[in-house]
């Protein structure tokens, strides 16, 4: 009897020991199994794609114009904006700088996002083979091996309206249309006109009114043309 009052108190703190470290067990697991159900949550408000950002380059055109190019957002397309320089056009003339831009939707094209730095490399190495073209020709796209098999709106092509070209004076170029020639009207042969017909009314008159009514006959048939010689 006095061997169980002395293990007692033992024995009782055992079992609230053993339920502690149950409760406590059972705790853990629960949260555990909450984080792990629990959706991640949404991004940012802010936060970007940052396919576009990696896309910008430079490239050279007839060996004069240095040209930039970088990418940007634009809702469900890609834009380009190429911006070329001539410094040696403030002492030589003609153009001095060249504006344009390029759209696609790079978004249908698998390599877009899941090899972006690539395709931007191919993007910049189709670039320097337009050379000349760039700015200037709507009909050269620029493509991405790697779009090789994507749809033909997946490349980038230029958008002509938006080329902006300014001499080395700080003026916009335009381009003025020639004013329209004048037409001009010329009878068909045989085709009597105002003075012919003028002419062979003062013949009529001398050959049927007599000497001194010749002159009053002619007079009247001229009255009666509307058009001058």
């Amino acid at each position: 009897m006095l061997l169980l009052k002395t293990f007692a108190p033992w024995l009782l703190l055992a079992f609230l020991g053993q339920q502690v470290s149950l409760s406590s067990g059972a705790r853990k697991k629960h949260d555990g199994a909450d984080k792990t159900v629990t959706a991640a949550p949404n991004k940012a408000p802010g936060s970007r794609d940052k396919s576009a950002a990696n896309g910008r380059g430079r490239m050279s055109i007839n060996n004069k114009m240095q040209c930039s190019w970088r990418a940007k957002d634009a809702g469900d397309a890609v834009k380009l904006l190429v911006k070329c320089e001539d410094p040696e056009s403030l002492s030589t003339g003609g153009v001095s700088d060249i504006t344009c831009e390029y759209n696609g939707r790079a978004q249908n094209c698998p390599g877009y996002k899941n090899n972006n730095k690539v395709f931007w490399k191919q993007v910049a190495r189709a670039f320097k083979k337009m050379k000349g073209k760039v700015c200037l020709d709507e009909s050269v796209l620029v493509r991405a091996a790697i779009c090789k098999r994507a749809p033909r709106d997946a490349h980038f092509k230029l958008d002509l309206k938006s080329k902006v070209t300014v001499s080395s004076n700080g003026e916009p170029e335009t381009h003025v249309l020639p004013p329209p020639q004048p037409r001009t009207t010329v009878a068909a042969p045989g085709t009597p006109t105002a003075c012919t017909v003028r002419a062979n009314n003062r013949k009529t008159a001398e050959e049927n009114c007599s000497g001194a009514w010749a002159s009053v006959c002619n007079f009247f048939l001229t009255m009666l043309q509307s058009e001058d010689c």
